[in-house]
């Protein structure tokens, strides 16, 4: 029995290290890692040992003949990925083996290289990759910084509550709280002289600033980033509680974040109690007056930016509903399958009369294609969203899910138009010591695992640095209490 890759992959391919076959793909040296939704387990190829399942950070791997439910659909999916693909002729003499890559030795220390004190600000993913690989790899000490009282970045305030799964990795990285070579200190703001006190600093702090729409009333009281909203059922310390009195909220977007809004917004009010949600959230989700959320997506369904497996997850709860015009239908039903638009098949579809209120029978999302906000209309607050093909959707709350983009870090040059650091590699012109990784490095793209090679090249250009002598001579003590 063959396993199979499921939707809570976070693809940051530890998996792929463990496996004594080869079977899982895209590895980190094929071209088309970093572009699928998740990895896959070629069947054919599978020897069944598990190996794959215990490395799992998130649980997302299961023999594929035990699936249930909205899972059963991954073996398919899975074996769709290998179906006519250039891998499958790598295939060695041997049937259950592909080829292995030769080895590489991208990094070699000196056998006296000293240890390094390094400062590592931000504890989301991008942070502790480059924790995990500081500490396993190097003889560093690590500070380990973070603003916030509670550590986990963008796995703790940004990944839904009922994404147990995901959350999981958490528990991964929150094993080097308690390195012995390890100083966690949270709830502090990194001061300017981080890097006098260090020999390096690596700038781990995200994407944090939602991207504006530049439209009429984006600002109007009602209208809210996606960020507030997520961090809110998320127990954010800083977030205030949105105001949920109203039958209709429209997300601007139809990415994972704008699904998660949506499934969170229109869940059964006992559903979500199972789940890590915030008191607070709980609480208002009951008491919630929201009936409907519409989903803009300014794109055809061939081009939606949401992923297959956040498709699935939010098709098979049901309540879901596709605004039906003729382009619309045209891309599903023409779709080839394996398709983008093809994954709607089977969704019903419907033609809304959005003079009337949402039915008082449910709850239900409404996904709309081809349609972009233009203005969000209102005197005091949002009172309806008037769109680029000419509809006026009432809503008394709008949510903007278009996007985020980092803020300038103290201290550091910034690249406003594409809301990062500057950086070559990871290192920061013209301060020498200091590196960025993740979000503030690349811009907001990618998942999770993403950020481990993003942190690993980071990482590997401090090493490369100070074995070079390029690090700066610190002017003030070291932590530690070492000279």
């Amino acid at each position: 029995m063959a396993f199979a890759i499921t939707q809570t992959c976070c693809t940051d391919a530890s998996c792929v290290s463990v496996c004594p076959v080869n079977c899982i793909h895209p590895t980190p040296d094929e071209p088309a890692f970093g572009t699928t939704d998740l990895l896959y387990i070629d069947p054919d190829t599978c020897i069944d040992c598990g190996a794959c399942a215990d490395a799992c950070p998130v649980d997302a791997i299961f023999p594929a003949g035990e699936l249930t439910g909205p899972l059963r659909a991954y073996e398919e999916i899975n074996a769709e990925y290998y179906a006519g693909r250039d891998v499958l002729a790598e295939v060695s003499a041997a049937p259950n083996f592909h080829r292995w890559s030769p080895p590489s030795f991208a990094r070699v220390l000196p056998s006296d290289f000293a240890p390094l004190d390094v400062a590592v600000v931000g504890t989301g993913p991008a942070g502790m990759y480059a924790v995990e690989d500081l500490l396993l790899h190097t003889n560093a000490r690590v500070t380990l910084i973070d603003r916030l009282p509670v550590a986990g970045g963008l796995i703790r305030y940004g990944v839904a509550p009922d994404h147990p799964s995901t959350k999981k990795i958490g528990e991964t990285f929150a094993r080097f709280h308690d390195h012995p070579r390890l100083r966690l200190r949270l709830g502090v703001t990194a001061g300017p002289d981080l890097a006098d006190r260090h020999d390096a600093v690596i700038y781990a702090v995200g994407a944090t600033e939602p991207r504006r729409l530049g439209i009429p009333g984006e600002d109007l009281p009602g209208s809210w980033p996606a960020a507030t909203v997520v961090g809110w059922y998320n127990g954010h310390p800083e977030v205030t509680p949105p105001d949920l009195s109203t039958e209709r909220v429209v997300v601007v977007g139809a990415g994972n974040v704008a699904l998660d809004i949506a499934r969170i917004l229109t869940a059964d009010p006992d559903a979500p109690s199972s789940t890590s949600i915030a008191p607070d959230a709980l609480a208002r989700l009951r008491s919630s007056k929201v009936r409907e959320v519409v989903l803009l997506a300014r794109r055809g369904p061939e081009t939606a930016a949401y992923t297959r497996p956040e498709l699935l997850a939010l098709a098979a709860r049901g309540g879901l509903v596709v605004e039906e015009d003729a382009r619309v239908a045209e891309a599903i039903d023409g779709a080839a399958p394996g398709e983008k638009a093809a994954w709607l098949r089977g969704v019903p579809r419907e033609r809304v009369d959005w003079s009337s209120p949402p039915s008082a029978e449910g709850r239900r999302i409404v996904l709309r294609f081809h349609s972009a906000p233009v203005a969000f209309e209102g005197d005091t607050e949002v009172r309806a969203v008037r769109t680029s093909d000419g509809a006026e959707i009432p809503a008394g709350r709008v949510i903007r899910a278009a996007g985020f983009r980092g803020a300038p870090v103290p201290g550091l040059p910034f690249d406003d138009e594409a809301g990062i650091v500057p950086n070559t590699a990871g290192r920061v012109p013209g301060r020498p010591g200091v590196y960025v990784a993740g979000w503030i490095k690349r811009g907001p793209s990618g998942g999770i695992g993403a950020n481990k090679a993003c942190a690993r090249e980071t990482v590997g250009s401090l090493l490369e640095d100070a074995v070079a002598g390029r690090l700066p001579v610190r002017r003030k003590a070291k932590l530690f209490g070492r000279a």
